[in-house]
């Protein structure tokens, strides 16, 4: 019986991307551990912003690692969609991913840096600053189930549309609540500046994303 050797070696560059990712975890849980367990308990309780969200600043190393993380993850499944209902794109742009991350990246921090400069022109620094923290804090945490999902999708089961846009709305609804806990959180505040609050959720939190989406799709 002949053998012949049988050599697998992945060019796949999400996988990579996902590698790095990991590192990028690691890395995090091993220089603040402590941190990191807290934060991994944001579905359970909020203990992480009593102990992390009122003096802390929103550039700490441990939340630009998970934003990182956040924005790569984000923007495999982007691709991931892409390939499913917009397959002639994803196989003939070369770049796609890498305008996608651009795209995303520039997106997130435009969006940050309004919401700060808003902050400053209204002299509410203190509310945003908290109110953004737990944002990124949230969407980091988002970061770590889309690294997940990316790799039941690639390695695990071809993508469907309908297991995508399944995924991608169950994360949509769970960053949702999340939002309505902020709010809960500064419910007073919110109505007494009730006008003002539907301007900036219907400038900040909608309308931004329809651009995105009207943009990619």
């Amino acid at each position: 019986m002949d053998f012949s050797e049988r050599l697998i070696e992945s060019h796949d560059w999400a996988t990579y991307l996902l590698v790095g990712c990991f590192i990028i975890l690691a890395l995090s849980k091993y220089f603040y551990p402590r941190r990191f367990h807290q934060f991994s308990l944001l579905p359970i309780n909020n203990q992480y912003f009593f102990a992390y969200g009122k003096n802390d600043e929103l550039n700490h190393p441990f939340n630009m690692m998970l934003f990182v993380g956040q924005i790569i993850c984000v923007s495999i499944f982007i691709f991931l969609l892409f390939e499913v209902f917009n397959p002639t794109e994803a196989q003939n742009n070369k770049w796609l991913f890498i305008q996608i991350c651009t795209g995303y990246s520039v997106f997130v921090l435009i969006k940050l840096s309004l919401e700060k400069i808003i902050g400053s022109i209204f002299s509410i620094d203190g509310i945003i600053n908290e109110y953004l923290y737990q944002k990124l804090s949230y969407r980091n945490f988002f970061g770590i189930l889309f690294f997940i999902g990316n790799l039941f999708f690639l390695y695990a089961v071809t993508p469907s549309a309908i297991a995508l846009v399944a995924f991608g709305s169950v994360i949509v609804l769970i960053n949702a609540i999340s939002l309505l806990y902020s709010y809960k959180k500064k419910g007073k505040l919110i109505l007494d500046n009730f006008f003002y609050f539907i301007v900036y959720l219907c400038a900040f939190e909608i309308a931004p994303y329809i651009i995105l989406y009207k943009s990619l799709f």
